[in-house]
């Protein structure tokens, strides 16, 4: 039920206020002086005060201006009698989100206004529960593992949060969370407040990138009916993610160079400059280096990304971090499909350790998905794994340890068994959680 405390000396105003709101289903609290007032509302946290402008004991400002500091997201309204309009002005500026004149002589202006402060509180309420559940979500903690390099990844991403680095770069493998990391940034920072906006580069052609990141003003171009703000304003004071940066084309790198060097574009069409305070993380799972050196990618905007590099190892070379992002994954999916399964099987633990994880994370956490959603049992046994967990690495004729398959030939071996068992490269490559640039890579076709 939302609340409501009133703060007015006139005994009347406070009972009729009481009556009014009643029969809004709204539990109201009462209080004759300033001193009074706060004390309530230290105790009750009400969602919404009513104010009068003149206390015996204090002001009406005064008592708001206590409100605000010591209860910042409080909703005020104040009370004033018939000419105070200029010391309701001033309560406005002060915080306040409306006045009502007195004597109330519309009950019915009196209950609108008092419903629309609720419902700005109730809106307050629900972006606050979301900004905590972003949080818990994406935050640091969600990078789950127990390897050297995941704790080091842990402490990296928590000191570059709280800090004021304006571009950072993120590169791994597909499927090793670059995502969860950038996300991570986002919401441990102080930008958390403010919009987290993604853009893949790979989707956006060239002739639609400039007007996508920078907007347009109206009749830039026959479609532009109106003017559109881009992404990168869209993202001020926030974060701008850029996915798969390496696709972005020779004309849209240099277009985006300078934005990145200054912070300051123009619209497409416009002639005025647009100053922006972004957070750029761009993430690729491609070496740039090596596009830089193929006359691929633009050496001076690989510069300007490279200001922090965060570089994420396969899931093969952390394989500490396999059994608790397992776990992880079996509790998250467990909860979600209504299940009781809540272990592994040793026998099944030791198979996923032992395999090459070509898809990384994103692999196995589809793989337990769809595991968990079949599964029938309170664990997951070794035999519910698919078959090429069980199929051990070929050996040489002689079985000699020593001459079983390198990783990377394991891994190459299995993606082109999935291949040909489904026949279509683009389809193995969404069941192995890759994308199919990479599944070419890896298989060398």
């Amino acid at each position: 039920m939302d609340s409501v405390l009133v703060i007015d000396d006139e005994k009347n105003i406070r009972a009729l206020l009481a009556k009014v709101l009643a029969q809004d289903q709204v539990e109201v609290y009462s209080a004759g002086t300033g001193a009074e007032g706060m004390q309530m509302a230290d105790e009750h946290e009400p969602d919404l005060v009513l104010v009068d402008l003149r206390l015996p004991d204090t002001s009406g400002l005064e008592v708001l201006r206590s409100l605000k500091a010591r209860h910042p997201e409080a909703i005020v309204i104040m009370m004033t009698a018939f000419g105070q309009v200029e010391s309701a002005v001033e309560a406005m500026k002060s915080g306040a989100t409306d006045y009502l004149e007195k004597p109330f002589d519309r009950l019915e202006k009196l209950r609108m206004a008092v419903g629309r402060a609720l419902q700005e509180s109730r809106d307050r309420r629900e972006i606050h529960r979301l900004r905590e559940l972003q949080e818990k979500q994406y935050g640091g903690d969600r990078m789950v593992g127990e390897s050297q390099a995941t704790r080091r990844l842990r402490d990296m991403v928590r000191q570059l949060a709280a800090s004021e680095a304006q571009t950072i770069l993120v590169q791994g493998d597909s499927g090793t969370g670059k995502e969860l990391v950038a996300r991570a940034l986002h919401y441990g920072s102080v930008r958390r407040d403010r919009p987290l906006i993604e853009l893949n580069c790979a989707a956006i052609p060239e002739t639609l990138f400039e007007s996508e990141l920078f907007g347009h003003e109206k009749g830039a171009f026959t479609d532009a009916k109106a003017a559109k703000k881009g992404l990168m304003e869209l993202a001020d004071r926030g974060t701008l993610f850029l996915d798969e940066v390496s696709e972005m084309s020779a004309g849209s790198q240099a277009k985006f160079l300078r934005c990145l060097q200054e912070r300051v574009f123009k619209r497409v069409g416009g002639t005025r400059d647009i100053k922006v305070d972004v957070r750029v993380i761009a993430a690729t799972n491609r070496s740039l280096e090596q596009l830089v050196k193929d006359g691929r990618f633009r050496e001076d905007l690989y510069y300007r990304l490279n200001v922090i590099p965060i570089a994420l190892l396969p899931l093969r070379e952390r394989r500490e971090d396999i059994l608790p992002l397992a776990r992880q994954f079996l509790a998250e999916y467990d909860a979600a499909f209504h299940k009781a399964i809540h272990s592994f099987a040793p026998a099944a633990e030791r198979l996923l350790v032992g395999y090459a994880w070509p898809g990384n994370v994103r692999e196995l956490k589809n793989l337990i998905e769809r595991l968990v959603l079949l599964g029938t049992s309170e664990r997951i046994e070794a035999a519910d794994l698919p078959t090429p967990f069980s199929v051990p690495a070929a050996a040489a004729p002689d079985g000699k340890d020593e001459d079983l398959q390198t990783l990377d030939a394991l891994e190459r071996s299995y993606i082109l068994r999935v291949v040909e068992r489904v026949g279509n490269k683009s389809k193995a490559a969404r069941i192995l959680g890759i994308s199919r640039q990479t599944l070419r890579r890896k298989v060398g076709a």
